[in-house]
Order: C-alpha cells, then structure tokens, then sequence
C-alpha cells in the first residue's frame, strides 16, 4: 500500500529540513511567533538596510529543482510581530516590504507616498502581434507585486496602457492591408485573454495612446514652453542637453547613445541623443491635429502623459522589462520632469530577461514562442510556476525540462489539495471549529512567517515555491500513512494545512477554480506532448497487466519504460493501473538550474 501511494504522489525533492540546512547561518536569526496564532509579519523595528543577499551556486542550485536563481537571504523576523488581520488574511496597518530599485541600484523599503494607497505604473505591450513568453513575465511579474501589496492592506490604482499608435502597428497594418488601429484593437483583445489564461488580475485602468491624443500634445506644449524641446518642420523633439540628468536611471552617458543604434539618425536634431515627441503626417498614417500640424506622437512620450493623467506626476512605482530601462523609461524620467518640475517616481522596478540559449527572447531576434505556443501544450497555471520559479530579477531560460518540472510540481500540489479537500469533505462540517494540534499549527506558522519573509525581501518566490513542499508533505502522510490517518485531530490539522497553502497559492495567483478541473487539463497537456490518446494509454496498461498475469515481466517493463519516456507515469494500486503525467524519462536527466 504505502508503495502504491509513493508512486501516485511522489513526494518533491524540496522541503523545509534541506531548506534551512543550507541556510542555517542566516536563519539561526529567525524568531517564530506563538504557535496559536498567525500574525502579521514585520520586520525588526531597529532595521535600517535591507537583508544581504547571499548567491547559490553549484550543488546548492540543484535543490531548488525549476527554482533557480535563489539569491537573497531570509530576513529577520521580529518576536513581537502580532497584530490585528483582516478578514481576507491582509495585515492591518500594511506590513513592510523591500523592493529593488533600479535608480538606486539598492533595495529600498517601500513607503507609498499617501497612507495605505499605491499608485503603480506598468508599460504594457505594443499591440501589433501575439504576446510572447517574455511579456508573460513581464506582467506575471506584476500582477504577483499587485496581488502581494493588495494582500498587505493597500489600496492599489494598477495602470497598464497599450501602445495602440506606433510605427511596429503601421508597418504590420500595411503588410496585411488593415487599418493600424483596428488591427491594433484585435491584438489588445487577444493579449486580453493570454492575461486571463495566465490568472494575470485586470488592471484598475488600461488606457491607450489613442484615447489620449489631447493629454499628450499639453505635456509636449508643457515641454517646449519650459525650453526643453524644439521644433522642426512639423516634428518637436525633446533636447536632451536641457536635461542635465539625463542618464541617471540606466547609468549611460550622452557620448554612449550613437546614431544609429538606440536613437534614430536625423541630421537635423541638436544632438543625435534627442528624441522625438511629435511626428509630422506622413502620407498612408494615422494622424491626429496639433499645434504643429497633423501627426502622431513619439514613443515615449506617450507613458509619460497616460500615467500623468491617471497617477498624477508622483506616483508610487513605474515598472516594467529591464529592456526598457533604456531608452523608454530614461527619456520617460526626462520628459515627465521637464513637463511638471514635480514629477517623482519613488521606485523604477524591472523584470530581468526570458532567455533562449542565453539570449534574449525578442521579435526582432525571431527566437520567441507566443504564449499561445507554449500553453498549446503546457498549461497556462504551470507556465506561471515556471516563471515564478525564478527571481523575477534574474534571467530566466526558457527550456521544455524547466517547464516539464514545472508541470510535474503543479499536478502534485493540486493532486495533494484535491485529496485533502475530499477527505474533509467527507467528515462532518462542525469538526473544523476545533483547535488544530500544536504541532500542526507549528508548521503552519513557520510557512507563513516564511513565506511573509520571502515575499517582503524583494517578492522571493522561489523560496515560497520551495517552501511548500512541508505542508504538502504533511498533508500526504495525514491522508495515505497508517501513522497519519490515526492523528488526534486529523480533520482539523488537513483543513488549517490545507487554508494556508491555499491563500500563498491566492496571492501567487496559482489556485484554479477547481482542483478535479485543471488535474484533468494537464492530463490532457501531457497526452498532447506526449502525442498519445487516453484511449491508447488504456490499452498499453491493458498490454501490461496482461503481461503481469503472464508473468513476462521483460514486456511488462518495456511498456511501463515507453509510457515514461514520453511523460507518462504509470501507478499500480490494489484496485488496478492508472497513470499521471510525469517529467519524461530523458529529462530526469538533466540537473534543472545549474549553469
């Protein structure tokens, strides 16, 4: 018996014990708060710099499995760190978190400019193809920080745009013969629905360039009458000599930005480093009137006048794809500030790259895979893992091995919830209200103050992924161990292990609608990748048992061997054979996250 479970719930190689071995040194720090209650979390008062960061390198990544680039360590947790909790779980006032930011080069504590509200701005994509899975990560990326600062209490106004108005949509429209804005439409609504296939949470405002033809050309007026801009036969471009501090975000000086390269050439301009704000009308363009004529406006400029219009001119973080850092935001910082002398973003966040054997995943570069491409066959819960399962500061490659773990890891979390969940299902509703056992509520406490540690040290998903493993592991034993199934207080135990799982999985963005449902789908998933029917499936286990009874035990192991080697994993139980998907034998291989 205990040899049929372990083989239909295969325990993951990560778990607390391995966890905190390899980080003793920093978490020998760690006070837990009493194990009756699940507090808030807060960092020390007295602390003054955020936590150190401390890599993983060699045999200490391959723990991690698909959790690689773990990089910072776990911060101190403060004794007294009990507080009031909203209904939902959110901490009353906000807990603290520390953020990276990219003008500071530092982690810095995060302070909302007004009590218990966050404005935050994000670039959002140039509507004119299918999404790759490097704009999945992008705003993975950010709908975690959305959930994570909503989870803390604050209000948070989430502004994401379009570029609907670009010469990329005019080039595509004229190739195919459509209009640039209607083309430009189709390909927000089908970026719309790969944000719902990825649990991304809608934005509060999605404007588009479009829309706001009237706030951009005042900010461009707002730019030349402060002398910051000049004109040229119908275009206006922005000056950066005016701009002594041009450069500050990305670090670049003027003499780095060449002609050719990140700016556009144009012998007219004062210096080839300046950029347009306006463009004049050109003939086959969408154009709109201004001041200086019909035209459209430059890039740039239009980040600037939508988050304006919406955060005002101080807002709280302004993020994005490290790829943005220049020329977009660094010209976003100079604009803005020659327009309103107050404008002041507080954190500048970024995402680090999508890689394809070291590059970077992009268009241009023609090495991406729409997010249509990869959840054809990996489903969108498990693509999100995947790109969780990095620092969302660090590269991350993308590999068929990194998401096959990520695939596998998925159905065994929602394979162990599922079975808690009917368990408890099974026992009368009143047994819940009873106090869970010491022990249980121990654990349950050092994953919370866990997972508060790592997600307020710069949102550390990969050690919460990693974390997981011990609830899960619990929750295993209670419900297929002689040991476990006699515990004092199962019932009660498998429900508060099983809410506390389920609310890190909440604010992840991971927990489907239902577990029985998105099981059934990465069966399917895994049946498509593996170019097999259900039907064919059945009859090779038929095929087996048969050669079982006939005792040709060779057979009986060819089939189980080519059923695996395509990523299907077969369990014998006393009540027959049936199977789940697995990482393909090949990949097994391979050490996931090692260089």
């Amino acid at each position: 018996m205990r040899a049929a479970w372990l083989a239909n719930h295969r325990e993951p190689k990560i778990n607390m014990a391995t966890l905190f071995k390899y980080y003793k040194p920093l978490c020998s720090s760690i006070r837990f708060t009493s194990p009756f209650t699940i507090p808030p979390f807060r960092y020390a008062p007295n602390r003054t710099r955020p936590p150190r960061t401390v890599p993983v390198t060699g045999k200490r990544r391959q723990f991690f499995s698909f959790f690689s680039s773990l990089t910072s360590s776990l911060p101190v947790l403060n004794e007294n760190n009990s507080g009031p909790t909203s209904g939902d779980g959110a901490a009353s006032p906000p807990s603290e978190l520390w953020l990276y930011n990219t003008m500071t080069r530092k982690k810095e504590l995060f302070k909302s400019k007004l009590d218990g509200k966050v404005g935050m701005y994000v670039c959002g994509v140039t509507a004119y193809d299918l999404s790759h899975i490097g704009h999945a990560r992008v705003y993975v990326t950010f709908d975690v920080l959305y959930r994570y600062l909503r989870h803390l209490g604050y209000d948070v106004s989430y502004v994401r745009n379009f570029t609907d108005v670009d010469d990329k949509i005019i080039a595509r429209a004229n190739e195919v013969g459509e209009d640039p804005i209607s083309l430009s439409r189709r390909y927000c609504e089908e970026f719309h629905q790969d944000m719902v296939s990825l649990h991304c949470l809608p934005p509060s405002v999605e404007p588009r360039v479009s829309d706001h033809m009237p706030q951009i050309v005042d900010m461009i007026n707002k730019i030349l009458d402060n002398g910051c801009a000049y004109r040229i036969d119908g275009d206006v471009y922005f000056s950066v000599d005016k701009f002594p501090q041009y450069g500050r975000l990305s670090g670049r000086k003027l003499e780095d930005n060449r002609a050719g390269e990140r700016v556009a050439v144009d012998t007219r301009k004062r210096n080839p480093a300046d950029f347009a704000l306006w463009k004049s009308a050109k003939e086959g363009e969408p154009s709109w009137q201004s001041p200086w004529g019909p035209g459209r406006p430059g890039w740039h400029i239009e980040c600037s006048a939508m988050s304006a219009a919406y955060l005002g001119h101080s807002f709280d973080i302004h993020g994005g794809g490290m790829d943005l850092v220049f020329p977009h935001h660094e010209n976003e910082i100079a604009q803005s500030c020659a327009a309103c002398g107050d404008s002041n973003i507080s954190y500048w966040v970024h995402n680090g790259f999508v890689t394809v054997d070291s590059e970077k995943m992009s268009k241009s570069l023609g090495n991406f895979f729409t997010i249509r491409q990869v959840i054809d066959l990996y489903h969108p819960l498990a693509v999100r893992l995947f790109l969780l399962g990095t620092h969302y500061r660090s590269p991350i490659n993308y590999s068929d091995a990194l998401l096959e773990n990520a695939s596998d890891r998925i159905f065994y979390i929602y394979q162990t919830l599922y079975d808690c969940e009917n368990v408890i299902g099974e026992q009368d509703a009143g047994s819940e209200d009873s106090a869970i056992p010491p022990d249980t509520m121990n654990c349950i406490v050092k994953f919370n103050d866990l997972f508060a540690a790592s997600m307020s040290d710069d949102l550390h998903t990969p050690v919460v992924l990693a974390a997981i493993s011990d609830p899960l592991k619990i929750i295993n034993d209670m419900l297929h161990t002689r040991k476990g199934k006699k515990q004092a207080k199962r019932i009660e135990s498998l429900s508060g292990l099983g809410k506390i799982v389920q609310k890190v999985l909440t604010i992840l963005g991971l927990m489907p609608t239902t577990y029985s449902e998105v099981l059934q789908q990465l069966k399917e998933k895994a049946l498509r990748r593996a170019k097999l029917t259900e039907d064919q499936v059945i009859q090779k286990i038929h095929e087996r048992t048969e050669a079982r009874k006939n005792k040709d035990y060779e057979k009986s192991d060819a089939i189980r061997k080519e059923l695996s080697t395509v990523g299907i994993a077969l369990m014998d139980n006393p009540d027959g054979t049936t199977w789940r998907p697995a990482v393909p034998l090949a990949l097994q291989e391979l050490e996931i996250g090692t260089p």
